[in-house]
C-alpha cells in the first residue's frame, strides 16, 4: 500500500497567500527547514526542481484536526440515530473488534481522507486498549501517510460495562502499564507524531488515577485529551458519585492547565467556562459530531469572549462519517450562525484562527503571532487550493467566502507537511489508494 517518493518543495511560485489578515497575490513562498523562510513578490526565475507553480492557485495553512478517533474509520453507520450512550456501547463493540491488521488499515483510511481536505495535523484520541501491536499499527499507519499527529493515548482506571461511571472493562490494562507505554510509544514514533494522554471523559479516571496522569503528563509535558460534556451526563454522573460537577472533578485530580484539551464541551455552563480559562485549558469544537448525535450546539461564541481557546475536530468516523475538515468549517460556522441568528459571525478569517491554530497551546505547539495565516516561521504545513479544480466554486467573488462557503476536497491541489509534498494533483504521493480501496471494500465493517 505505501509508495514512498521524495517530494520536496523548496519554493511555490506566483501564489496568493493568506496572511492571516488578506489575500496578497502574485507572492512566493520560500521553504527551507521544513519552515516558511520568507514570503515575497513574485519574481520570475529559471524552475529548478522542488518548484510548486502556484498561478492561479491560493495558498492557506494546513488545517490541525483537534479531535478523531481514527479506528472509527472502519465502523461508518455503527449506532446511527442512537442517543450518545447507546451509540457508545455499540462502537465499544467495534473497538473490541479491532486488530492491528484493521488498525492499520483504518489509520491510513481515515487520515489519508482527511489530508484530502487540507488536514496537515491530526489529534488522535484512542480509546483505551491492551495490545501494544494495535497501537504499533497505528504509528505505522501515520508514518506511511505522512500527516503530522497527536497522538493520544487510551488511559482509565474505572471499570464498568455500563459506560456510566467507567469504562468497558475488557479493554482496561494497569493505569500504570498504560502510561509506561506513552514513553514506548514516544521512543518509536518519529519526528511527525508527538504523544499524549488520552482519558475517555472524567467518569472513566478515579481521582488518584488523574493525580498520577496529570503527573506523568506534566513531568513529559505532554498534552492530555478528555471528552467533557458532551452532554450532560459527565455532570450528572460525577454530582451523583463524587458529589461535585465534572470541572470541579477534573480540578480535584490536577487535569486542568494549558495542555488540557477539552473535547466538545456543548453543556459547559458559565462558571465550568470560567474554569477552564482560569487554567488556560483548551476546547475542541465538534459541530458535526454534535448535530449527528444530537448532543446540542457547542457554547463557541462564550468560550472565545471568555478567553478560552478553540480548535475545531470533525470527530471520528462514527460520528461525523466524514473527516472533511472543510464540510466541518462550513457547518460549523453556519450552526453557530443559525443558534446566534445572526449572519455575522464565524467569517473566513475566523474559521481558519479558529482551524489553523485555536488550540496551538493546548498541543505544545508556537502560537501564531497572526493566527491562520501563512506568515515567516510557520512550519511549511500548507495547502494549496485551486478553485477551478470544482466548477461549483465557480466564479470566484472573494477566495475566503468560496473557501468557506463551497469548499470541498476536490479544490484541494497539493498538502506539504514539512515541506513535503504529501499531496499532489490532488492524490496521495505516499498511498496506493487502489490498493488501499480494494482493501476497505474486502474489510467487514467492525460491530456487524
Amino acid at each position: 500500500m505505501p509508495r514512498r517518493t521524495d517530494q520536496q518543495v523548496r519554493l511555490v511560485t506566483d501564489v496568493t497567500v493568506w496572511t492571516g489578515r488578506t489575500w496578497r497575490a502574485h507572492a512566493d513562498v520560500v521553504i527551507a527547514d521544513g519552515a516558511v523562510a520568507a514570503v515575497r513578490d513574485h519574481a520570475r526565475s529559471p524552475w529548478a526542481p522542488g518548484t510548486v507553480d502556484g498561478a492561479g492557485a491560493h495558498l492557506i495553512p494546513g488545517f490541525v484536526n483537534t479531535h478523531t478517533h481514527l479506528q472509527q474509520s472502519l465502523c461508518r453507520g455503527v449506532g446511527e440515530g442512537q442517543p450518545l450512550l447507546q451509540w457508545l456501547l455499540a462502537v465499544g463493540e467495534a473497538m473490541n473488534a479491532i486488530t492491528p491488521e484493521r488498525a492499520y488499515l483504518a489509520t491510513v483510511a481515515a487520515a489519508l481522507e482527511g489530508l484530502l481536505s487540507g488536514t496537515t495535523t491530526l489529534v488522535e484520541h484512542m480509546w483505551p486498549h491492551p495490545s501494544s501491536e494495535v497501537h504499533d499499527a497505528v504509528l505505522a499507519g501515520l508514518a506511511d501517510v505522512g500527516v503530522r499527529a497527536v497522538l493520544g493515548r487510551g488511559i482509565a482506571d474505572r471499570a464498568d460495562p455500563t459506560r456510566k461511571w467507567g469504562f468497558d472493562p475488557r479493554l482496561m490494562q494497569p493505569l500504570d502499564s498504560a502510561l509506561n507505554d506513552v514513553d514506548r510509544l514516544a521512543a518509536a514514533a518519529g519526528d511527525r507524531v508527538q504523544l499524549a494522554l488520552a482519558v475517555p471523559n472524567p467518569r472513566s479516571l478515579t481521582i488518584e488515577g488523574m493525580r498520577s496522569a496529570a503527573a506523568f503528563a506534566a513531568d513529559r509535558a505532554l498534552t492530555t485529551m478528555i471528552h467533557l460534556s458532551e452532554t450532560g451526563t459527565d455532570d450528572a454522573r460525577c454530582r451523583e458519585h463524587a458529589g461535585m460537577s465534572a470541572v470541579d472533578y477534573l480540578a480535584e485530580g490536577g487535569l486542568i492547565g494549558e495542555r488540557l484539551l477539552a473535547v466538545h464541551g456543548v453543556e459547559l455552563d458559565e462558571y465550568a467556562r470560567r474554569i477552564l480559562a482560569a487554567g488556560g485549558a483548551a476546547v475542541s469544537w465538534n459541530p458535526v459530531s454534535n448535530m449527528r448525535l444530537g448532543s446540542g450546539v457547542a457554547p463557541v461564541t462564550e468560550l472565545l469572549a471568555e478567553g478560552v481557546a478553540v480548535g475545531i475536530g470533525v470527530d471520528g468516523a462514527g460520528s461525523n462519517d466524514r473527516q472533511d475538515m472543510l464540510e466541518t468549517l462550513r457547518a460549523g460556522a453556519y450552526v453557530q450562525r443559525a443558534h446566534a441568528r445572526r449572519a455575522d459571525l464565524f467569517d473566513t478569517a475566523t474559521m481558519l484562527s479558529i482551524a489553523c491554530d485555536g488550540a496551538a497551546r493546548a498541543l505544545g505547539g508556537p502560537v501564531a503571532e497572526v493566527p491562520g495565516g501563512v506568515t515567516v516561521g510557520r512550519p511549511a504545513d500548507l495547502t494549496l487550493l485551486r478553485f477551478d479544480r470544482d466548477f461549483a466554486c465557480l466564479p470566484v467573488t472573494d477566495p475566503g467566502a468560496t473557501l468557506l462557503t463551497c469548499g470541498t476536497p476536490r479544490i484541494v491541489d497539493t498538502v506539504l507537511v514539512g515541506g513535503e509534498a504529501v499531496v499532489a494533483g490532488g492524490s496521495s504521493t505516499r498511498i496506493d489508494v487502489d490498493a488501499l480501496t480494494a482493501a476497505l471494500l474486502t474489510s467487514v465493517p467492525v460491530g456487524v
